[in-house]
């Protein structure tokens, strides 16, 4: 099927409002690609995330969910001129041979990320589209592409602030700041928070906290429930309850819980959220709170 020409599903509005900022999950699914009807309103794509203010999109993480984001972006226009990579784990990236943007030569695109050891991104992304893997080579990608590298930093780019935080889990792997159009967004998909296996300095908690503070949305790692964790301790991933604490102890407003198990159902996320959030609500947690969604519009209004 030639990807071009497949329809990208329209999206779906959460507040209705045309406002500053808005937010696109196109995948949320943590590991390997989980299609079916129990997971349809989750969704079954893997990490991509995406930011938009006026006509620039930004893009997070190439796992299958950037399939149809490159679609959209064929059909709907706007300018994606950067992908940020949190890592390299195949479901950040397995979508990329297949993002229709790639073929298109008149489209400009950089791919920043975090560099592995002594391997470089281009390097990295490339390796997956050698003849052992993939049947089309990467030679045959017409877009004029570069490669950047950000471990810990900042950068500047199409109006947004970006600032990377190394976090817990196995190869070195960042999570981000966004600041745009007066609001911020922490995207931290893969992250073990109680890990003590991890080679991050001394006070990294600490660290942590100050990258998130004040956050207008973080979207932090949730794979297991607190049952779950004791035998997945060092997989290098959260829990729900952990991932609430976080957002309390950083004084964020609003928390989407992500990288959803690929075993798990949407009846099981609706369980297992609304008895975090009746933990939480009991105790007088004011935090909004709900599992991310793929294919939904997020907005936000713009100060």
């Amino acid at each position: 099927m030639d990807p071009v020409n497949e329809a990208a599903p329209a999206a779906e509005t959460a507040d209705g409002a045309d406002l500053g900022v808005t937010l696109r999950c196109w995948g949320t699914r943590g590991s390997i690609p989980s299609p079916g009807a129990h997971t349809a309103r989750y969704g079954g794509n893997t990490t991509c995330f995406e930011v938009r203010s006026g006509d620039q999109r930004l893009v997070f993480d190439a796992g299958s969910g950037i399939r149809l984001m490159g679609l959209d972006l064929l059909q709907n226009g706007g300018h994606c001129h950067h992908i940020f990579l949190t890592h390299f784990h195949w479901d950040h990236i397995q979508g990329f041979p297949f993002f229709a943007p790639l073929y298109q030569p008149e489209i400009d695109l950089k791919i920043v990320g975090p560099k592995q050891r002594n391997i470089d991104v281009r390097s990295l992304f490339a390796g997956q589209m050698g003849p052992i893997y993939f049947p089309v080579p990467f030679s045959v990608v017409s877009a004029s592409m570069s490669f950047g590298h950000l471990n810990e930093g900042s950068l500047e780019v199409d109006g947004a602030t970006l600032q990377t935080l190394r976090v817990k889990h196995p190869s070195y792997v960042v999570g981000y700041r966004i600041e745009v159009g007066g609001k911020t967004i922490c995207f931290i998909p893969d992250n073990e928070l109680a890990g003590d296996m991890y080679d991050v300095e001394e006070g990294w908690r600490d660290r942590l906290l100050d990258f998130i503070r004040g956050a207008d949305l973080l979207i932090h790692d949730s794979m297991y429930t607190e049952e779950e964790y004791p035998n997945h301790v060092g997989w290098g991933h959260s829990t729900f309850r952990q991932s609430l604490r976080l957002a309390e102890e950083g004084e964020v407003k609003r928390l989407f819980f992500f990288h959803h198990d690929p075993e798990r159902s949407d009846q099981e996320i609706d369980e297992i959220v609304s008895r975090v959030r009746d933990e939480a609500m009991a105790r007088g947690c004011n935090i909004e709170m709900e599992a991310a969604a793929e294919g939904l519009d997020y907005k936000l209004e713009e100060n």
